[in-house]
């Protein structure tokens, strides 16, 4: 089973940034949003030549090349993939069926998300998928405001995302930094019991990874 983590937050918040650490010679990029990546440099370090990088919306594409980096040997090397955002792919199917009508759409439009997820919790145990996603701010019943992922459709509300996930972090600037909510009870930020002491950690993915690692004893 492969260790997830969603990152969610408003456009600006850091979400894409802090993939900056991660090691290009061990990550995998799907650019769903097909914007590039956000520091200096990136394009040497991640591109199609060096087999690390593809700009793809298609969810079908992209479930099938996340089966082949889980069972090509070839591959084995790759320990960290990146899905940036799964509101690329969702608003990217939804405009595909722009003409189709009916509850069927919406029904396909929560799969072309939810299957992709519900796939990577199956690959090696050695890899670490990584969705990053916007988020939505609401008045909940109660008339608070609440965040979660940002979806397309009411049925993918009623599926709840983060349900497939362990780790749901919130992107946000607070006093002009960049951090990572890991506990909020007006969002659905969340982390495993004792994984982190504070309510924020700094905007680093790798820094993520590394402590889900030593929190679950694996040693790399």
């Amino acid at each position: 089973m492969a260790n997830l983590i969603a990152i969610m937050g408003e456009s600006g918040s850091g979400k894409t940034t802090s993939l900056r650490n991660l090691d290009p010679s061990t990550t995998y990029i799907f650019d769903a949003d097909k914007k590039g990546l956000s520091w200096r440099g990136w394009k040497a370090q991640y591109n199609e030549g060096n087999h690390n990088y593809v700009a793809m919306d298609d969810n079908a594409l992209i479930l099938d090349r996340l089966r082949y980096i889980n069972a090509n040997p070839t591959l084995a090397h790759i320990k960290t993939v990146v899905i940036d955002t799964m509101n690329g792919i969702m608003v990217a199917d939804e405009y595909a069926r722009k003409d189709t009508k009916g509850y069927d759409k919406w029904a396909d439009l929560a799969w072309a998300v939810w299957g992709i997820v519900d796939y990577a919790l199956t690959m090696r145990d050695d890899l670490t998928v990584v969705f990053l996603a916007h988020s939505q701010t609401e008045r909940d019943e109660s008339g608070a405001l609440f965040t979660r992922i940002k979806t397309s459709g009411k049925k993918l509300d009623k599926l709840v995302l983060e349900s497939k996930f362990t780790t749901v972090l919130n992107a946000k600037v607070i006093n002009g930094e960049y951090v990572f909510v890991t506990r909020d009870p007006n969002s659905t930020a969340k982390a495993p019991m004792g994984l982190f002491e504070t309510d924020t950690v700094p905007n680093d993915i790798k820094s993520v990874i590394d402590a889900i690692d030593e929190y679950n004893g694996v040693s790399k």
